[in-house]
């Protein structure tokens, strides 16, 4: 029986669940070990007959409170240091919390290049998958130790809606300090109300999200809306909700209409095409003429240089770029044949003449419809 909504949530058994810093700390950005017990409990009812995966943030809070500081750096060197001491610190915090079920729990700490590479990527998937067969709860977390800005998801929302889509899961449950997503800023506008479900992310929905709704954690509501739109293209569906609240997340996972619901497409993409998609940052930016986007997105055909009007960024062969209409909308993402240099030479026109120009041709497509997602 294909179930939907808030009964497809119930009967899920995969699940992905990411917690915010501001569900772990107090407003001065100390570590709230009363709300660490509450969620540890429903993390445990949780993992009772699913597959659970938990992507929790906190580490640098721990290591702000062992280190004595009177708040959160701001600078990247302090955070760093307040990561690599706090992170020992949250583990074990897990592994006692865990342990009271005699659950077993594992560490995996990400940067954007374990999933940028595809080795590296698929070699994750992989682990995800041996530790959950061996029923290890796997708690993931940004390498903030050794990451900078090239090698950061930036947010944990982010990093979840990866792993995800990563693990195929069922559903993705976001704990944060926000009941969901509002018509408006709640805080503001007293007559704002709360989605109680999201079928299609769109840029007018995104326009309801503000920013991050304290000064502890890094992901706002934009970035949570767009990790559940990755979720839901991979079709998955998620729920955004507040971790503050005890037994949130039992609610959640027992079909209560709490928090916002984004439901999923219907169909999960590729494993290929979602790493395109999702896990790639782009180096440079392919503007394409109206005819180029309806091939690619109507039409699932490859990229052609005569359709490409110019050419950003500096990226070599196989390197991910954007596909950007005339309004300026990046709509599709993929891997380019050729380098920039290339493509600025041969941009408008046939595939015929490439070898004309440049004196060899790789492939007759800028970039081939096996390497395109459609955004």
């Amino acid at each position: 029986m294909n179930l939907s909504g808030r009964d497809a949530v119930r009967a899920a058994r995969r699940v992905v669940v990411k917690i915010g810093t501001n569900a772990l700390t107090h407003a001065t950005g100390r570590f709230n070990r009363a709300h660490f017990d509450a969620l540890s409990e429903d993390l445990l009812w949780a993992a009772q007959g699913r597959e659970l995966v938990v992507v929790s943030s906190g580490a640098i809070a721990l290591g702000v409170e062992r280190l004595g500081l009177p708040a959160r750096p701001k600078d990247i060197p302090g955070k760093q240091a307040c990561a690599a001491v706090g992170q020992s610190r949250l583990m074990r915090a897990y592994e006692e919390a865990f342990d009271r079920a005699n659950r077993r729990v594992a560490q995996l700490l990400l940067t954007h290049g374990d999933v940028q590479d595809r080795r590296r990527y698929l070699n994750v998937k992989h682990a995800l998958e041996h530790l959950l067969e061996a029923q290890v709860v796997p708690i993931i977390n940004e390498n903030d130790t050794v990451s900078v800005d090239e090698l950061k998801f930036g947010d944990n929302d982010t990093l979840a809606g990866l792993v995800a889509g990563g693990v195929e899961a069922d559903a993705l449950i976001i704990l944060s300090d926000v009941e969901g997503l509002f018509t408006a800023d709640p805080r503001k506008n007293p007559d704002a109300r709360m989605l109680p479900q999201v079928d299609a992310v769109t840029p007018e929905l995104l326009a309801l999200a503000g920013g991050s709704g304290s000064q502890v954690g890094t992901g706002g509501m934009t970035t949570k809306v767009r990790a559940a739109a990755r979720a839901a293209e991979s079709g998955v569906r998620c729920v955004i909700t507040s971790g503050a609240v005890p037994g949130r997340l039992r609610s959640v996972l027992s079909g209560e209409p709490v928090g916002t619901l984004f439901e999923s497409s219907g169909s999960r993409r590729s494993a290929r095409t979602a790493w395109i998609a999702h896990a790639l940052k782009p180096k440079g930016r392919l503007l394409v003429d109206a005819g180029a986007r309806e091939a690619v997105t109507a039409g699932k055909r490859s990229l052609l240089p005569s359709g490409i009007r110019s050419v950003e960024g500096d990226f070599g062969r196989g390197d991910p770029v954007d596909l950007v209409d005339a309004q300026g909308q990046v709509f599709a993402r993929g891997l380019s044949a050729y380098d920039d240099g290339e493509l600025r030479r041969i941009a408008g026109l046939k595939s015929s003449d490439i070898e004309s120009v440049l004196g060899y041709r790789y492939l007759d497509e800028a970039v081939h419809r096996d390497d395109l997602a459609v955004l």
